[in-house]
């Protein structure tokens, strides 16, 4: 069964957190890595032989590697929703990209962490609320939206460099005033690397930290720009004796993609399109090396637990690739919600290690607190996640739960084995993943029971989710400042 448990109380509960159960020491350091759009086949250790991923393949070598990983939902916004909250995001209304944001309600990883003495730091895309309202930036900050104002430090965070949504992963503040159409460039999909001479505009999205609007050194790899601010982070905490938490969101490979030139040099006998996407895929994956041997030359990567993952599947029109899973970004089919995922933190995981139980996003905080040695039963907040140390400490092999998902009108409910699949309020397909990874064989005429069985499932967690959003789960008044309602189609 997945997990979901109705307890009362809210932020009443978060001035208990520092109560719980005693931490284990040392406490364990936290890094959370994701991409942007990354897909399941777009690594080296998931058999593709174009992209160089040389620092993820070996993190896929060293520790664990999760071969049934999944993002909380095929698009962004929601995704980031469930890692640090640990639950479904349709329970606090992120019900997809630039929809609501993270409600001050929801208890955050950052929170926690806080409260138990760590630094906390978000770095990359946020994607969970807007950061102005006194000057248009991005998808939606601005004056039309002041309600929307929610950055980072609102959530336990105790600084940032951040922005709202998405910039171009090469000199992210500027794109080109003329696109060479010929070659393949476009506002949408990406560019060449702007040259000094080059006539540029304004992207439109800026970079922000607790003290306002970024605005200088912001050229090259955007990735490293993310990584220098990580990296300061983290030698701060260390030489200030605190455990952290810093939160690395990038922006690779989202569109547009613009890969620097040595980057794009890498593939120079592919296309253009391929250059850009495979060279910030690879200038990304040389920033995780870079953080891996700053923690190894600050002696303390053995018990800081670093994970990888991907916020959904690969944008449609672009060389992104599934491995063969069926589907792409958007879609609750394989390839839209099965990411890479992998796991290094020496002091608990030993020996490298392979996991193939059904994993998801909403897992880290659940798995946070367990490190930590608090009883999860008694978070404020129902959570849809389970701890991963089990698993990580090899002292099991399987999880016995569901995961359920909800994104724009498909729903599927998936389980060690067997997947339901959905639209609307009817299930359309089962599938069995084990022997059937990319959903061709649909088992729901032969298996006619156990299809209704599972929808029976499905629903009650649906309305579990309704409830939520509905402020059940606060144990407060709950004041809906963005006017949102719960999808109608979900009966």
């Amino acid at each position: 069964m997945f997990r979901v448990a109705i307890f009362a109380g809210c932020l009443a509960g978060l001035a208990s957190v520092a109560g719980w159960a005693q931490a284990q020491t040392p406490r364990p350091n936290i890094v959370l890595i994701m991409a942007d759009d990354l897909g399941w086949g777009d690594v080296g250790y998931n058999g593709n032989t174009v992209i160089r991923t040389p620092h993820l393949d070996r993190m896929a070598a060293e520790g664990a590697r999760f071969d049934r990983f999944y993002a909380a939902a095929p698009v962004c916004s929601p995704t980031r929703a469930s890692c640090l909250t640990g639950r479904h995001p349709f329970r606090s209304g992120v019900f997809g990209a630039n929809t609501g944001m993270l409600r001050a309600e929801e208890v955050t990883i950052a929170e926690v962490l806080k409260a138990e003495g760590y630094a906390t730091g978000h770095f990359g895309k946020w994607h969970l609320g807007t950061f102005t309202s006194t000057m248009r930036d991005s998808n939606r900050g601005g004056p039309d939206n002041p309600q929307l104002v929610n950055p980072p430090t609102r959530h336990g965070f105790d600084t940032y460099f951040s922005t709202e949504a998405k910039v171009p992963t090469w000199d992210p503040m500027k794109r080109p005033a003329r696109f060479d159409e010929s070659l393949g460039e476009s506002r949408r999909f990406g560019w060449r690397a702007l040259q000094a001479s080059q006539p540029a505009e304004v992207y439109g999205t800026s970079y922000w930290s607790p003290d306002g609007r970024v605005s200088d050194d912001l050229e090259g790899c955007d990735s490293r720009l993310i990584m220098d601010h990580a990296v300061e982070f983290i030698r701060d905490a260390r030489d200030s004796g605190k455990p952290f938490l810093a939160v690395i969101w990038f922006h690779a490979p989202h569109l547009p993609c613009v890969a620097g030139p040595e980057y794009a040099a890498m593939y120079e006998d592919h296309d253009f399109k391929m250059q850009q996407f495979a060279g910030c895929i690879t200038a990304l994956d040389e920033q995780v090396g870079r953080l891996r041997k700053t923690l190894s030359d600050l002696q303390i990567d053995q018990n800081t637990m670093v994970c990888f993952t991907s916020d959904n599947g690969p944008e449609n029109g672009t060389p992104g690739s599934t491995g063969g899973l069926r589907d792409r970004k958007r879609s609750l089919h394989e390839g839209g919600i099965r990411v890479p995922g992998l796991v290094v933190w020496p002091a608990v995981v030993r020996k490298p290690i392979i996991i193939t139980a059904p994993c998801v996003t909403s897992d880290y905080l659940p798995t946070v607190l367990n490190a930590l040695g608090k009883d999860i039963d008694k978070h404020p907040l129902p959570l849809d996640g389970a701890s991963l140390l089990p698993l990580l400490r090899g002292e099991t092999k399987t999880m016995r739960r569901r995961i359920a998902f909800v994104s724009g009108r498909q729903m599927a409910l998936m389980g060690p084995a067997l997947k339901l699949y959905g639209r609307g309020n009817q299930p359309d397909a089962l599938f069995d993943i084990t022997v059937d990874e990319t959903e061709r064989n649909d088992l729901s005429a032969a298996a006619a029971n156990r299809l209704s069985a599972l929808q029976s499932e499905l629903d009650a967690w649906l309305e579990s989710c309704r409830a939520s959003f509905e402020g059940k789960d606060y144990g407060t008044p709950w004041n809906d400042q963005l006017n949102q309602t719960f999808p109608s189609w979900i009966k």
